[in-house]
Order: C-alpha cells, then sequence, then structure tokens
C-alpha cells in the first residue's frame, strides 16, 4: 500500500510517506509558514522515494479539529493532489493522531485535547484497537476545560497543547481519572498516514470533493479551493 499524508492543523506542518510498511517524513514547527513549507516537503518524499504522484492508493490529511487556517490548508492542498492525480483521499482525526503519540509511548487509552483558543479546549478520547492504532472512545467535540466529559476507569494518559494550557483545570475536573500527562505532544503526518493505512484498508476513503475540513466548532464545514500548482 502506497499513501502520502500531511498535517497542518497546528503549529507543526509535516508530510509522511507510506510505502508498503517503511515510513518516511519531513516534520517542521513553523507557525504560519505551512503554505510555503507543505508542497515541498510532499515532493521532497515523493522524489526521494522515487515516486509519482499518480502511483500511490490514495492521500491522507489530518482533518481537524485545529487551527482554522491550518485545517483548511490541509484540505485543500490534499484536494489539489487528489483531483490531479485521480486518488481517493482518507480524512483522519487530528485528535486521533494526537493520541496514536500516546498510545506509541505505552498509555493504553488518551485524552486528546488542543488549545482551542476562546477559553475550550478541542477534546477526544481514544483506546488502541487490536493493532494498537487509535480509536475513539466517544465523539469529538470543543468543550470549556472545567466541562470536559469525564470518562470511565483510571489510567488515563492526557496528550496536547489543551494540557499545557489548562492542565490544572483538567486535573480539576477529572480527579483519579488522569495519571500521566504529555502537554508537548504534537500531532504529525507520522501518526495521520499510519491511521489512515488502517482506514483505507477499511474502505474509508472518500472522493476528493468530500475531503472536507472538521473545524467542531460551530459546526463549520465548508469545501476549500485547490490551492494553485498543486
Amino acid at each position: 500500500m502506497k499513501l502520502l499524508a500531511i498535517e497542518t492543523a497546528t503549529d507543526a506542518c509535516s508530510a509522511a510517506l507510506w510505502l508498503d510498511g517503511t515510513l518516511t517524513r519531513r516534520h517542521e514547527v513553523a507557525p504560519r509558514e505551512h503554505t510555503r513549507l507543505i508542497l515541498p516537503m510532499m515532493d521532497e518524499l515523493l522524489a526521494r522515494a522515487g515516486v509519482r504522484l499518480a502511483d500511490l492508493d490514495a492521500l491522507a490529511f489530518g482533518r481537524g479539529p485545529g487551527a482554522f487556517t491550518g485545517v483548511r490548508i490541509a484540505a485543500a492542498v490534499i484536494q489539489g493532489a487528489a483531483f490531479g492525480a485521480n486518488l481517493p483521499v482518507v480524512p483522519v482525526s487530528t485528535l486521533a493522531a494526537l493520541a496514536q503519540q500516546g498510545l506509541d509511548a505505552g498509555a493504553s487509552r488518551v485524552l486528546a485535547a488542543l488549545d482551542a483558543r476562546m477559553g475550550e479546549v478541542y477534546w477526544g478520547a481514544f483506546e488502541a484497537d487490536a493493532g494498537g492504532l487509535a480509536v475513539a472512545a466517544g465523539p469529538e467535540r470543543v468543550v470549556a476545560p472545567d466541562a470536559v466529559p469525564v470518562p470511565e476507569g483510571t489510567g488515563w494518559h492526557g496528550a496536547g497543547s489543551g494540557w499545557a494550557a489548562y492542565e490544572d483545570v483538567l486535573r480539576g475536573r477529572l480527579g483519579s481519572c488522569i495519571g500521566s500527562i504529555d502537554p508537548a505532544s504534537c500531532p504529525s503526518a507520522a501518526e495521520v498516514v499510519r491511521l489512515a493505512v488502517r482506514d483505507f484498508a477499511a474502505g474509508l476513503a472518500v472522493p476528493a470533493e468530500q475531503a472536507l475540513p472538521v473545524y467542531l466548532r460551530d459546526k463549520v464545514a465548508d469545501k476549500p479551493r485547490p490551492v494553485a500548482g498543486v
């Protein structure tokens, strides 16, 4: 299976290429530089592997939630590339990609939180499937930190910038449910592409025109314009 994925929903910009089990990636923390960086990252990965875009089975992207501009960039870039190469797209939750980092670090269940500004967090609970990949344990939402849903059980691992911004409030809300946290963890295309491989095999790819961003806030979802030159 051959997939190329991108993730631009946070300050980090990344691309990852999966070729029959071999993963290569590019990752850079560069706020407000995503538009400049993402296409060269994609081109570099393909060139180094000697693969054309049309040789891939599908494309994937971090569909959000996250920064509005970053989520729109990922959706627009991947739509343009998919239309041009006639490829399907696998949308992957940015929160699931964030949770995957915690699972890879040894956690069995993760509470992923991204700082949504305006006194809120993007929030999702995830556990591992039989292959160790993140699956949602409830709906994703945007919510005030003192109103996040309290999950059943203990030993949940907290991941993401929402924990950096609201650790005390979240710990107060969750009590004994929460154990370790990693407030510096950040979703990347490396996790997106691994989740996309599973989801593509499960038949969850969509046509390019259905590769839409998910914002959560205000139920906003619109069709981005493809980026010129993709």
